[in-house]
């Protein structure tokens, strides 16, 4: 019994995790239109600047700081932004297909560097050590546990009530109005370009402080953590819980997320060990059920965007 509460513990702390960055997807693609396929790239970002950041001088290892948490997680969403911003400026002109290739191509760069500038982020033999706020303190892992998936439920509450607010406002009007008819919002003075860029920034960002959150939480990160996998799973929870809907987003990670994990473990007990890579195969085809069947029978997703009118974009 202790066993199960311990790891619905870890389970429920992942999946609000990931919840981040999934909004942060929402953001992006529910509510802007840009297909974002290099989820994990600013994912990592976020994961190794809160260890560089926050993790004590070690041999053979550079920069290094031994900061306080809070930097970490501040360290982790600026150089996520910035990041962001970059990247923004030259891939946020283009559309659909091109922007998916560009940022995924972006993304598969920054694991690239995860895995070979070793002196930085420990290479492919990943990052250990990473300072656990008040491990020490709580003096047991259980209770670290309990303690952080506190922190998570606040962190992603406030991101959650962050995004329903401005999304309510003239600027999150604006950014439907321009997903729906973007010639028609620049027709009307609206700075297409400045609202997209936006986005795709406070969106990064979410990805951003996400990978400092699990960086911080599991204490060790490594370029296998930040596979293309994780991108094709975030974007089945926004299709699944429904774009265009923080709550049926959250929703859908969980679904997807608790998926993923039964299926592991129906892997692990049901397929010979000499056929575990087949097995883990299946999982993914799993995923891709679900995302097949929710596209057929709920294409909105569990909880669709409710209809809105935006006429209003035009007076903000």
């Amino acid at each position: 019994m202790i066993g199960l509460a311990s790891y619905l513990v870890f389970f429920f702390s992942i999946v609000l995790i990931l919840g981040i960055v999934a909004l942060g997807l929402n953001l992006q693609w529910g509510y802007t239109g840009l297909f974002n396929a290099g989820i994990v790239g600013f994912y990592a970002i976020g994961a190794y600047t809160h260890a560089i950041v926050t993790s004590p001088a070690k041999a053979g290892m550079i920069a290094n700081l031994g900061l306080p948490w809070a930097f970490g997680i501040a360290g982790a969403m600026v150089t996520t932004a910035f990041a962001a911003w970059l990247v923004g400026l030259v891939t946020i002109r283009l559309r659909g297909d091109y922007l998916a290739i560009s940022t995924y191509g972006i993304a598969v760069s920054i694991q690239l560097v995860t895995l070979n500038l070793e002196s930085l982020t420990g290479g492919p033999n990943g990052f250990p050590g990473i300072p656990r706020p008040l491990f020490t303190t709580l003096g047991s892992p259980a209770l670290f546990n309990i303690f952080f998936l506190g922190v998570l439920v606040v962190v992603t509450g406030l991101v959650y009530w962050g995004l329903e607010r401005i999304l309510r406002s003239p600027w999150g009007r604006v950014l439907k109005a321009i997903r729906e008819d973007e010639t028609a919002a620049v027709a009307l003075g609206k700075s297409a370009l400045r609202f997209r860029l936006e986005a795709f920034v406070i969106g990064s960002t979410l990805m951003g402080l996400a990978g400092a959150l699990y960086a911080s939480y599991i204490g060790f990160v490594s370029p296998y953590d930040f596979v293309p996998i994780l991108t094709f799973q975030i974007w089945a929870m926004v299709i699944v819980g429904g774009s265009g809907n923080n709550l049926g987003v959250l929703l859908g990670t969980l679904l997807v997320w608790a998926i993923w994990a039964a299926s592991g473990v129906a892997v692990t007990k049901l397929v010979p060990a000499a056929y575990a890579a087949q097995g883990g195969a299946l999982q993914v085809i799993l995923i891709g059920l679900v995302l097949v069947l929710a596209l057929l029978f709920r294409p909105r997703g569990l909880l669709g965007e409710a209809a809105t009118v935006s006429r209003h974009a035009a007076d903000d």
